[in-house]
This record gives structure tokens, C-alpha cells and sequence, in this order.
């Protein structure tokens, strides 16, 4: 799932979680979404706007790990987080992955 998360309203992304970590269930699930502390270091972004006009929400790391962990509780998931793209010593990348493995 690359970048597809920050396109869906709240509501429609619980009935997401759902269909993936509970129906569909899949071994491995690679999911990723922008990381808005990184935002700050595109030039043409204006303060506060996201990377695009359909983005519902962008979350930062904490914000993403949080979601993540609440995932793994409820649907028997583990988590490894990696960054994608160049690391900012601060910033983190301005993408994020997080790898779900299914507890068997």
C-alpha cells in the first residue's frame, strides 16, 4: 500500500484497516504515507498545506507509530518501521514505511 492511506476520511480508514488486517489478512503488508515533519524542507510547500490537494491527513512519525501500534494490538500485527528516501538527522525521511508481519 504505497500511499494510500493519507487519501482516505477517517471513517472510511477504519473500514480500510479492517478489510486489510482483518478480512484479507495477508502474511506481510508493506504500508507507507508521508512523514509531515519532513514538509517543512520542501521549498514550495507552504506552511501547513500537505504535499497534495487529496491528502486527508499527513502524520508525522510519532502519529504514524501510534496508529501502527493500535493496528498490531487489534489484528495481531508486528511492526518495523524504515524510512524511505533521504534521512534528515531531525526530520526523519520524507516518506515512511512500516512493514506488518502477521503473528501466526
Amino acid at each position: 500500500m504505497v500511499e494510500v492511506i493519507e487519501h482516505l476520511d477517517p471513517p472510511r480508514l477504519a473500514a480500510f484497516e479492517r478489510v486489510l488486517f482483518e478480512c484479507a489478512r495477508p502474511a506481510t503488508i508493506v504500508l507507507t504515507t508521508p512523514n509531515a515533519e519532513y514538509n517543512v524542507k520542501w521549498e514550495t510547500l507552504p506552511a501547513g498545506k500537505f504535499r497534495h490537494k487529496d491528502h486527508r491527513f499527513e502524520w508525522t512519525r510519532a502519529e504514524f507509530n501510534t496508529w501502527a501500534a493500535g493496528i498490531c494490538q487489534r489484528f495481531g500485527y508486528r511492526v518495523h518501521f524504515l524510512p524511505v528516501g533521504p534521512e534528515d538527522a531531525v526530520l526523519g525521511a520524507p516518506t515512511q514505511m512500516g512493514v506488518f508481519n502477521g503473528i501466526p
